[in-house]
């Protein structure tokens, strides 16, 4: 049976005094980060907490972060990391939903009334560690409890809590493991925010090596590379649109960054223009694209070295299951298995798949149907290989005049115009279509909106180029996870129609 305890107890015995977190010059030994762990847990016991009570947290990336998320489940109860940068009333809902009853804060942040212990840091959590009486990690714990509730983005209302227990979150780990090879000398860049799967993606991998984390508080692409080369490190995972913000700060102020071996990215699609913009700025490194979802943890797939695929179709994919994973794709009018190259919804079946959504019994029977599989929503096929790949979210797809058009198609395409920096496309409302492609792009040097509709039509079917293009000189709206949040984009365009599916 594992616990969030037993990567840590292993690096306690292989490697007690090497550098377990190093965050803006401040340094941890494993013996000096488990005994803080021993000690926090034994304070929040202190407070009355019992078994599954829920403790929050918001604030930027930190060691002390890093100890909450470790300490929190393996005392016996369960961590609720918070986007900081939701805006009040969201963050309030959130915390509320979870009912959090201890709240760390890391900067100024509102708090609901149901909260009975607010500790802020840096001073009050290092006071209220250091009164702590230490425990034992663990004692206590079992694998199928809760220890992590990550909250999806919510479209409407609060986000869902995705339950995740120590076994589903460990086996994401073991998955991870059998990918990618990890050991005492490894240091992984934390770049991309701690309250999202994808910050903490590799946490229990390195910590079980005995391995290093440097943290990165908010992710900014001269720091980054800046660590890259200073503290040696040697895997990270980034955004695709923090790959590109770090392969042009690396470009204009080259450092020696040969010691990364290992970067990975996901969360959203990336373009074959960033790739090799990548391959170029970090040439020693192996690419590798990792899908997942908050649900089941982004280490469901895996495509592996995309350095040497970056001109191939197979760059396309996003990668074939995971050792432990089972995939299908299911054609959603039968129900059944589609044919191999035949588009449908992608499910998967796998250890790490959440236990639930916290509190929402017909959201969930909605996702986890019978057999265990999860239901992703998100649209694609597989080939021969089983390699999987997506064509749309289903709820992104566009239906116009009768034909489907997937969203990834209209985007690929204008992302090959090199004036194209981000780009969004999706459907609105048209009394003679249905609906209509529309999409915005962000554009780094002169170009209109004539062009790059001439350039789709070079490059897709008449049907699926835009008929209308915004051309922006400032980013898309993002998720903290560096996702384009398409529906600010959208939802403007529905605002007065009934629905915002075309036909219904």
């Amino acid at each position: 049976m594992y616990t969030f305890a037993t990567p840590l107890e292993r690096a306690l015995r292989t490697n007690p005094n090497a550098p377990a977190t190093y965050c803006e010059g401040r340094v941890q030994t494993y013996e000096q980060f488990a005994r803080r762990c021993r000690k926090l847990g034994g304070a929040l016991r202190a407070l009355g907490l019992q078994p599954g009570d829920r403790v929050g947290m918001v604030g930027p990336n930190s060691e002390r972060y890093f100890e909450l998320y470790f300490t929190v489940p393996a005392s016996g109860f369960v961590f609720v990391p918070v986007n900081w940068r939701l805006a009040g009333p969201e963050m309030v809902s959130v915390l509320e939903d979870a009912g959090v009853r201890v709240l760390f804060m890391d900067g100024d942040f509102p708090t609901p009334e149901g909260v009975e212990h607010v500790i802020r840091m840096p001073k009050e959590y290092d006071d209220f560690v250091e009164g702590g009486a230490e425990i034992t990690l663990g004692e206590g714990v079992h694998e199928d409890d809760l220890a992590v509730l990550f909250y999806t983005s919510g479209t409407t209302g609060v986000g869902k809590g995705a339950m995740h227990t120590h076994r589903s979150l460990l086996a994401s780990t073991m998955h991870f493991l059998a990918t990618w090879p990890y050991d005492a000398d490894s240091k992984w860049l934390v770049c991309s925010p701690m309250f999202h799967t994808g910050g903490t993606l590799a946490i229990m991998a390195i910590v079980w090596a005995g391995g290093s984390h440097v943290i990165l508080p908010q992710f900014d692409p001269e720091k980054a590379c800046d660590l890259i080369e200073s503290q040696q490190i040697t895997h990270t995972l980034m955004v695709p649109t923090m790959l590109s913000a770090a392969a042009k700060s690396q470009r204009s102020n080259p450092r020696d960054v040969s010691s990364l071996r290992y970067l990975s990215h996901g969360a959203s699609p990336i373009s074959v223009e960033t790739l090799r913009a990548t391959r170029n700025a970090f040439p020693d490194a192996e690419l590798l694209h990792v899908y997942g979802t908050t649900e089941t943890t982004p280490c469901t797939l895996f495509l592996k070295h995309e350095e040497r695929i970056i001109d191939t179709p197979l760059v396309k994919s996003c990668g074939q299951p995971s050792i432990g994973v089972e995939v299908r794709i299911v054609d959603m009018s039968t129900g059944e298995e589609a044919p191999t190259g035949t588009v449908g919804e992608l499910w998967t079946r796998t250890p790490s798949t959440m236990k639930g959504y916290w509190n929402k019994p017909e959201e969930t029977a909605a996702v986890l149907v019978e057999g265990g599989w999860y239901r992703t929503g998100d649209l694609g096929y597989v080939d021969a290989a089983n390699h999987v790949f997506l064509v749309d979210r289903a709820k992104d797809m566009i239906v116009t005049g009768g034909e489907n058009v997937y969203s990834v198609e209209v985007e690929v395409a204008l992302s090959s115009h090199p004036a194209v920096d981000e780009v969004a496309a999706f459907g609105v409302p048209d009394s003679k279509w249905g609906e209509a492609v529309y999409a915005v792009v962000v554009a780094t040097a002169e170009v209109t909106p004539e062009e790059l509709i001439a350039h789709c039509k070079s490059q897709i079917a008449g049907y699926k180029v835009p008929k209308q293009i915004e051309v922006w000189n400032k980013p898309l709206p993002k998720s903290a996870a560096g996702k384009i949040l398409k529906r600010d984009l959208r939802d403007p365009h529905w605002a007065n129609q009934q629905s915002s599916v075309a036909g219904s």
